[in-house]
């Protein structure tokens, strides 16, 4: 099953993500970036904003 996982390395916590995800399913908790399986549709806008190259799509 993909998923879309977090390169907690290159992450910068911008929340650039965030603010582009229509369904709700990335939040910025206070220090790490929390994806949620259950919302996500892959649509891969996420993945394509954020500017550190940070997210990935893994099987």
């Amino acid at each position: 099953m993909k998923r879309i996982v977090v390169n907690r390395y290159k992450c910068a916590y911008c929340g650039a993500c965030v603010s582009v995800c229509k369904f709700d399913a990335n939040e910025l908790v206070e220090t790490y970036l929390e994806i949620y399986p259950d919302k996500c549709t892959l649509c891969m806008v996420c993945v394509k904003t954020c500017p550190m190259g940070a997210l990935e799509v893994v099987e």
